[in-house]
């Protein structure tokens, strides 16, 4: 999976912490997956981003307050989230 390289004037803290955290649940996914099907999975899998985008779908609003962002408008709003993945 190709790394998120944020432009100079965009590096705002908590998207930075954000996209941190995500890399952590692509990672886990990936790994999970793998142990599921025991043999190697790529990131970039369909069932690694489906769960990825599962996972970020469930816990975005904790994740957000967790990172300090409260009521952020870097993530879809709650109607949104059909249109996130």
């Amino acid at each position: 999976m190709e790394e998120v390289h944020i432009s100079a004037m965009h590096r705002d803290p908590f998207i930075t912490r954000e996209l941190q955290a995500i890399e952590q649940i692509v990672r886990d996914e990936t790994w999970l997956e793998g142990e599921r099907r025991r043999n190697f999975v790529s990131p970039d899998d369909p069932v690694v981003r489906e769960n990825v985008c599962r996972v970020i779908l469930r816990i975005g609003a904790q994740l957000r307050e967790s990172l300090g962002g409260g009521e952020s408008q870097h993530l879809p709003a709650q109607g949104d989230r059909s249109q996130a993945c």
